[in-house]
């Protein structure tokens, strides 16, 4: 059973993308983007999620949101297992779980002006026509920090920090109880991105949002999380809360990610020991046997090759997937 306290639940999700080959397009394989991962979202909390690029962090939270359908496991929204669920049975719930997507020079339609851009979740839902919308998007401008007699102009018109803002207002316009935010700031100046992290935090307060915050941006990950999960090659290597996991780092690879945060503290930096990782991350499409990461960790010992690490609780809140822990 799910636990009737989080928001949102995840057991065992997989998402798996075929392999086509040939003139008639026959399957030759499977992408193994999410292979297997389970962890929940409480309320009101912001729950981070990193790895490298390509570790299938940013598929896990389309899927979630059912962008995706999963090839198998159960996603739970306040208990309701939404895998179950028709089109029709989803649209209202649809309308509480929105995006906001990683780059904003992609993710607004050149074509349509901000009026239409922020208004047409309303339209799409019925909750506005008319002058409504024009009020309602005039409302979300000035929430998101933008001036509303921007609403006529078009996305080209603005730098990228203003069109991350367009985007939030539009992830806000249904009044939505949770976001995944799939990395807001990676492709921002860093003088923007502070800006836009501090903008979200307020919007999680004034509305009482829950987010799924994406990143491999693991300092900024640090400010904005309550707990954090550690993802490679498709499934977790550890989870705990924010303060947990970077002062006691369990996972080999959590140790070596941290290690290659820069600390402000010259003298700090000068007697901390980085780790190097050797090897570049193995495809999805062939992952190693065993634990995924055992071809690049420096504790790799026989039973990591012929045996899966245990999901398992370590400490109190604090999971890890690995032998040598």
């Amino acid at each position: 059973m799910p636990d009737q306290e989080a928001l949102i639940k995840v057991n065992d999700l997989v998402m798996h993308f075929p392999i086509l080959a040939g003139v008639l397009q026959r399957q030759v394989g499977v992408v193994r983007a999410v292979d297997g991962i389970s962890f929940d979202i409480q309320r009101g909390e912001t729950f981070g999620l990193v790895g490298e690029s390509g570790c299938g962090k940013s598929t896990a939270g389309r899927t979630i949101l059912l962008l995706y359908y999963p090839t198998s496991g159960r996603i739970f929204f306040e208990g309701t297992d939404l895998t179950t669920l028709k089109d029709r049975e989803l649209r209202p719930i649809r309308q509480r779980m929105q995006m906001i997507f990683q780059d904003p020079y992609a993710s607004l339609n050149p074509h349509m002006t901000i009026r239409e851009t922020i208004g047409e979740p309303l339209q799409v839902f019925g909750l506005a026509k008319g002058k409504e919308i024009d009020e309602q998007v005039n409302s979300l401008l000035k929430t998101v920090r933008l001036n509303p007699n921007y609403a006529t102009r078009y996305p080209h018109e603005f730098s990228g920090g203003q069109r991350q803002r367009i985007g939030i207002a539009r992830s806000l316009a249904l009044r939505p109880d949770f976001i995944v935010c799939d990395e807001p700031i990676s492709a921002l100046d860093v003088s923007i991105q502070a800006q836009i992290v501090n903008l979200l935090v307020d919007l999680q307060e004034e509305f009482g949002l829950t987010y799924l915050f994406i990143a491999h941006d693991l300092s900024m990950v640090r400010h904005i999380c309550n707990r954090v999960a550690v993802m490679y090659l498709g499934k977790l290597a550890e989870l705990a809360s924010r303060d947990e996991l970077y002062d006691h780092p369990l996972h080999p690879y959590t140790q070596a990610l941290l290690s290659a945060v820069p600390v402000p503290d010259p003298f700090v930096e000068e007697k901390r020991q980085r780790i190097i990782l050797e090897g570049d991350v193995p495809s999805p499409a062939n992952p190693p046997s065993g634990c995924r990461f055992r071809t690049r960790c420096p504790l790799a010992q026989e039973i990591c090759a012929g045996q899966v690490p245990e999901w398992r609780e370590f400490l109190p809140g604090h999971w890890v997937a690995c032998h040598m822990v």
